[in-house]
């Protein structure tokens, strides 16, 4: 009868050591990974979340440009608009104070969940910090949609450009 095992005694002591940490390190990673899962935060514009479907409730950024008009503040402090790329829009819903530099027709990220009702109840909002600047990952999916003109703007959907450059 022949054995798998090595003839070797340092070989088989290496090969039983190995097998005994393996499942300890493969356990380890795999826990490691489940208690991550909710820190995890995936990057949608309202399009790839259209088709995507995040569930309700999970943990995602969504970027895009705030719609022209959509910006409605009440005045328990919750603000309401619309963040839309070229194909979409999602209505969001905010609690809080806006960046100084949140405008309509401007790129924005907001973190937080889809609820039931699919309206997106932000947690953070992010606006650009200058006139050169938009989330690399607003600007390559405005990008990949031809939306995006290069020149740090992007078009205000529905409305005219304004004379004399930005606001």
């Amino acid at each position: 009868m022949t054995s798998w095992l090595p003839k070797s005694r340092k070989a088989r002591t290496r090969l039983l050591l190995l097998a005994a940490i393996a499942p300890v390190v493969a356990l380890a990673v795999g826990l490691s990974l489940w208690g991550m899962r909710d820190s995890i935060s995936f990057f949608y514009t309202p399009s790839q979340a259209a088709a995507a479907h995040p569930p309700a409730g999970r943990a995602i950024q969504l970027g895009g440009l705030v719609a022209v008009g959509s910006v409605v503040k009440h005045p328990d402090g919750q603000v309401e608009f619309t963040v839309r790329d070229k194909i979409s829009a999602d209505k969001v819903v905010f609690q809080g104070d806006l960046p100084d530099l949140f405008r309509e027709g401007q790129g924005v990220v907001a973190e937080g969940a889809y609820r039931p009702d699919g309206v997106f109840e932000a947690k953070r909002v992010l606006a650009k910090h200058d006139e050169k600047y938009m989330p690399k990952e607003v600007a390559d999916a405005l990008k990949k949609q031809g939306e995006w003109r290069g020149d740090g703007q992007a078009p205000a959907y529905g409305a005219p450009a304004a004379a004399g450059g930005p606001t």
